[in-house]
This record gives structure tokens, C-alpha cells and sequence, in this order.
């Protein structure tokens, strides 16, 4: 296994998940996700440090993409194994993510035509279980025998779980996009250390992927109940 990044365009190799260490067979056929402060893959930019919290977030991670393999194995990678004492959870995949993929094919569109109806799906199940995901970067899915298969369940929390502040969770959220949030929060008067409903935050997080979803796609998002 070796270390996993992304390949962004005027940018080069950078990380591909801020909580844990992602990790990739040669053959690309097999996705790690370790739940390990290792500050060599983070370049010194570890958002998690607290080993209680890193243990919280992969049993997080396991408790949801479990649930999600049992009653939806269509819409998540195969899981081939976990390790407990490690905190790792192998993945079957078929190459790099969705959103490297795009970057390398030409656009979503390119990688799977019917990208939208898949995705629409996945966070239909989602809401019919009750759960807000927050992970919806488009690097949270893999592409395997022409099915968009969803990972990233360490920012998904159940409905009777809110209200929570963005503050105490901000260690989930880039840089980058906690400043496009905040454009957004200021404007609205949304106070960034006071608990907000999971139904606020999920429009914030809409809001700052509108630089990497059509439009009208985020739109229809919005509205699936």
C-alpha cells in the first residue's frame, strides 16, 4: 500500500481526505482509509490530532458505511476487511476517485454520463435513513462497474443527533472552504460558534461546493427530503 493523493491542476499531489491517511494498493484496486495522525501524508497539517477524536471519527465512519453495505451495497465500495486495532478500512475500488477521474477524463460527465441520478439517489437513501452527510466533495466517491459508490461517513450525523456549531467541527472542512462558509454565514447572520439545526448546516454545505457542482444540480439536491 502507498500513499494516496490527488492530482490538482495548477496545484500538483495534495491530500485526499484532511481527517484520515489515505492509502491505495498498486494494482488500484483496493482503498485504505487510516484513521492515523500521520503528519508525513498531512505535510504538518493535521486536522486531527486528539487520538480519542480520530478513534471517534472512524467509528463513525464504520457504524454508517456499514449500515449503508447492509441495506445499500449498490451505493458503497465492497468492504474486504477491518482492522479494529489499526483503524482501517479496505475498500474495493476500481482505480482513483471520481473526482480525480474527472480531472483526468475530461469532466463528471466524461467519467459517467448519469452521474446526477446516481448521486440524487445516494443522498435519497440517505434522508430516508434520516442522516445529514457533509462529506460531498466529489473525491467522496469511487466509480466501480459503472456505479457511483459513496464513502466519507465520518461528518454524518443521524437527525436526532443536532444541533451542532461549526466551530466543533471545523477540523472537517478545508481552509478554503471555511472562508467561502463564512462569506455566507455573515451575510445570513448565522453566528459560527452557536448550534445550528443539521438542516442549516446542510444548506451551508451546499453552499460551499458551488464551485464544484453544476448549479442546477446543488438546487435539486437541496430539495430531496
Amino acid at each position: 500500500m502507498k500513499y494516496y493523493y490527488n492530482n490538482v491542476p495548477n496545484i500538483g499531489l495534495c491530500r485526499n481526505n484532511l481527517i484520515y491517511t489515505s492509502l491505495i494498493s498498486d494494482d488500484k484496486k483496493t482503498f485504505v482509509q487510516w484513521y492515523n495522525n500521520d503528519t508525513k501524508y498531512h505535510q504538518g497539517q493535521n486536522e486531527v490530532v486528539d487520538p480519542q477524536l480520530m478513534k471517534a471519527k472512524f467509528q463513525r465512519e464504520l457504524h454508517f458505511l456499514s449500515n449503508m453495505a447492509w441495506h445499500n451495497p449498490d451505493m458503497v465500495p465492497k468492504i474486504k476487511e477491518v482492522s479494529i486495532p489499526d483503524r482501517k478500512i479496505y475498500l474495493e475500488i476500481d482505480g482513483p476517485d471520481f473526482w480525480q477521474r474527472s480531472i483526468d477524463e475530461g469532466g463528471y460527465d466524461a467519467v459517467l454520463p448519469n452521474w446526477q441520478e446516481q448521486m440524487f439517489a445516494i443522498i435519497g437513501a440517505h434522508k430516508a435513513r434520516g442522516w445529514y452527510k457533509y462529506s460531498m466533495h466529489p473525491s467522496s466517491y469511487f466509480v466501480v462497474d459503472g456505479k457511483l459508490k459513496s464513502i466519507n461517513y465520518f461528518f454524518t450525523y443521524s437527525n436526532d443527533e443536532g444541533p451542532i456549531s461549526i466551530a466543533d467541527h471545523s477540523s472537517h472542512i478545508h481552509s478554503n472552504r471555511q472562508q467561502e462558509m463564512k462569506k455566507y454565514t455573515e451575510s445570513k447572520g448565522i453566528d459560527w460558534n452557536e448550534k445550528q439545526s443539521l438542516d442549516v448546516l446542510e444548506q451551508l454545505c451546499w453552499d460551499s461546493f458551488s464551485n464544484m457542482y453544476p448549479a442546477d444540480f446543488i438546487e435539486q439536491a437541496r430539495c430531496i427530503k
